[in-house]
C-alpha cells in the first residue's frame, strides 16, 4: 500500500485547454516564433537567442511586468538578439523548505493548491502570449504535466537534477521545440551528452497511462550551467577550453544540430547574478576567435528580474526574487544593449 493522502483528481490537459483556449492569432504567433528559433538553432539564422527572467515565476502582475519591459528592449535589439522570456512554474526543491514555484503555490504566501497551480501557469503563458507577443520558456520539472502547456511554450529545458532521468529524456524526444539538456550539478557532461542523444532518437514509452510513439527531437541541445565539486564550491564551465571541450564531445557523436546555451548564472556565477554580463561578454569573445564556438554557441540564459538580489517570500519587495538572486532590470537593459554593440 502506498502511505499516501488522496486529496482530488486534478484536471486533464483537454479540460484546462478548453478552459483557457489558445486563438487563431496566438497560435499564428506560437508558429512564427518557433520558426525563427528553429532557425536559430539549424544555423540558418544567426542572430543570438537570449533566454532570460525570473528565476522563478512568483507574482504574475511583477512577471508580467518585467516581460513588458523585454518586450519594449527587444525592439531594439532584434536584428541581434532573439528574446524568449523565462516563466518557470516550477522550481525544483530537493528538501521541504522554500517556494516550490507557480505550480504548487500560485499565492506564495499560502499552502500548496495544486488545481489552482495548473490554471496558474497556463494563464501566466497565456497572458505574456496574448498581452506581450511572447512564447516564453520553462522548465520541465514534471514531465506529465507538459501537456497542460504544450501549445503554448517556444522552449523547454532540463535541469540539473532532472537531465539523467529516463522520462525526462523520453518526453524531451516527442516535444517539438528546442529541450535544452543541462549538465548535472556534478559536472560531468557525458550525463548530458547521453541525454542529448536519448532526446534526439525515437522511442516507445508510456506516457500518461498511454503507449506512446516519439519521433526524436533533433533541436535537442546543451545547457551548461557550471557545477560543484566535492566541497560543494562551484566551478564554471563556460571558459574557451570548455567550449573546445564541448565542440569534441559532439564531433564523438552522431547529433543534428549540435549547439550550446550557456547559463550565465548559477554555478558559472557561484549565483552571484551581477557576473552574468561579465560571463556572456568573454563567451561572446569566445565565439569571435573561434567560428566553430561561434556556431556552436546559440545564446545565453540569465536569470534577471525588475530588482537586483532576492528577498524571503514575505519580503514585499515588488518584483524581487524570492528564490535565487537575480541582476536588476536597469543592469539588464544595459547589458542588452551592450551585447547587441558587440555583435
Amino acid at each position: 500500500m502506498m502511505n499516501l493522502e488522496f486529496e482530488r483528481k486534478l484536471t486533464i490537459p483537454k479540460e484546462t485547454k478548453e478552459m483557457y483556449p489558445v486563438t487563431d492569432e496566438m497560435a499564428k504567433i506560437v508558429k512564427e516564433r518557433a520558426k525563427e528559433i528553429e532557425d536559430i538553432f539549424s544555423g540558418r539564422d544567426d542572430r543570438l537567442i537570449m533566454i532570460i527572467g525570473p528565476c522563478s515565476a512568483d507574482h504574475p502582475d511583477s512577471v508580467l511586468d518585467y516581460i513588458s519591459r523585454l518586450r519594449k528592449i527587444s525592439e531594439q535589439v532584434k536584428d541581434e538578439i532573439f528574446i524568449i522570456p523565462r516563466i518557470y512554474t516550477n522550481k525544483p526543491r530537493t528538501t521541504g523548505a522554500g517556494y516550490k514555484g507557480l505550480l504548487h503555490q500560485p499565492n506564495p504566501n499560502e499552502k500548496p493548491d495544486m488545481f489552482k497551480g495548473i490554471i496558474a501557469t497556463r494563464e501566466l503563458h497565456m497572458r505574456a502570449l496574448k498581452e506581450t507577443g511572447f512564447s516564453c520558456a520553462d522548465e520541465m520539472l514534471y514531465p506529465d504535466n507538459y501537456r497542460y502547456l504544450d501549445d503554448l511554450l517556444a522552449y523547454v529545458a532540463v535541469g540539473a537534477r532532472s537531465v539523467e532521468n529516463q522520462e525526462h529524456r523520453l518526453v524531451s524526444s516527442g516535444i517539438d521545440v528546442p529541450v535544452g539538456m543541462k549538465n548535472p550539478t556534478s559536472g560531468d557532461l557525458s550525463v548530458m551528452m547521453n541525454a542529448i542523444t536519448a532526446a534526439q532518437n525515437a522511442h516507445t514509452f508510456i506516457y500518461r497511462g498511454w503507449a506512446v510513439h516519439s519521433q526524436g527531437n533533433p533541436l535537442a541541445h546543451a545547457i551548461l550551467r557550471g557545477y560543484m565539486n566535492k566541497h560543494g564550491q562551484s566551478l564554471p564551465n563556460y571558459h574557451y577550453e570548455d567550449l573546445t571541450h564541448l565542440l569534441s564531445l559532439y564531433a564523438e557523436g552522431s547529433f543534428a544540430n549540435p549547439a550550446a546555451i550557456i547559463d550565465a548564472n548559477h554555478a558559472n556565477s557561484g549565483k552571484n547574478p551581477l557576473e552574468q554580463p561579465r560571463i556572456i561578454k568573454e563567451v561572446l569573445q569566445a565565439r569571435k576567435y573561434n567560428n566553430d564556438i561561434k556556431k556552436l554557441v546559440k545564446g545565453f540564459m540569465v536569470e534577471s528580474y525588475i530588482e537586483d538580489g532576492a528577498q524571503k517570500v514575505d519580503g514585499g519587495c515588488y518584483g524581487k526574487s524570492i528564490t535565487d538572486p537575480c541582476i536588476g532590470w536597469e543592469k539588464t537593459e544595459r547589458m542588452l544593449l551592450e551585447i547587441a554593440e558587440l555583435l
